[in-house]
């Protein structure tokens, strides 16, 4: 084994338990499997994770920092709630990033087949009902065509969107009962893209992120 590849093994050994816990819990709120409101209870995490409660603790204070958790006055702390307005924000600046990604995919003449690699993994996990592996693909995907247009300033942009972003995006789809609906949407976005048909693209993807921004407000944590 080479000098560098055990100098990842040890990184990743020393991480810290704090941050291990911290990153198991974030993957569970922007998977969607802690949905918003949910209450998030120190001793019940230390439980199911089998580790003390001062780790969990230190945890929760991490994600209270990234804004994925917050404290309900006298009931603790909970899975923080999204608004409407909130949705509506993150989901509109996400249609002007996609939309400016094709313009510059087009007009470079840029290969997108890595698109339908993750396009085809969606119908597979949909194929299986396979909810969370379905959530990864989706957000590969736009993550891929971000990505392809090559321009540092807006991929900046989309990370520091993208808790919200997979949030959102996975509440939305486990909303949907049809996954193949999911998977749907993507290759036409793609044979778009590769006909070099910009305004139909731009069209096709503006009409995918708004339709995915409708979410019920209990989705949301919100009352009905």
């Amino acid at each position: 084994m080479s000098q560098p590849q055990t100098s990842d093994i040890a990184r990743i050994e020393n991480v810290p338990l704090r941050v291990s816990v911290a990153d198991i819990i974030r993957q569970a709120i922007i998977n969607g499997s802690m949905r918003p409101g949910s209450p998030v209870v120190e001793m019940a995490l230390a439980e199911q994770l089998k580790v003390s409660r001062a780790p969990v603790r230190e945890a929760i204070q991490i994600l209270e920092a990234d804004g994925l958790i917050e404290s309900e006055p006298y009931k603790g702390k909970r899975v923080k709630t999204l608004t409407l307005k909130e949705v509506e924000e993150v989901y509109s600046l996400r249609e002007q990033f996609e939309a400016f990604a094709i313009r510059r995919v087009v007009e470079r003449e840029v290969d997108v087949s890595e698109l339908r690699v993750h396009s085809d993994a969606m119908f597979a996990a949909a194929e299986r009902n396979d909810l969370a592996a379905l959530n990864d693909a989706d957000e590969a995907f736009h993550r891929t065509l971000i990505r392809l247009a090559d321009h540092g300033l807006v991929l900046s942009f989309w990370e520091h969107l993208y808790l919200r972003i997979r949030q959102i995006m996975a509440l939305r789809n486990s909303a949907n009962r049809d996954l193949r609906a999911v998977a749907k949407n993507h290759p036409p976005i793609i044979e778009a893209i590769e006909k070099r048909d910009m305004i139909l693209a731009i069209s096709l993807i503006s009409d995918h992120t708004r339709s995915a921004a409708q979410i019920a407000p209990e989705e949301l944590g919100l009352a009905p």
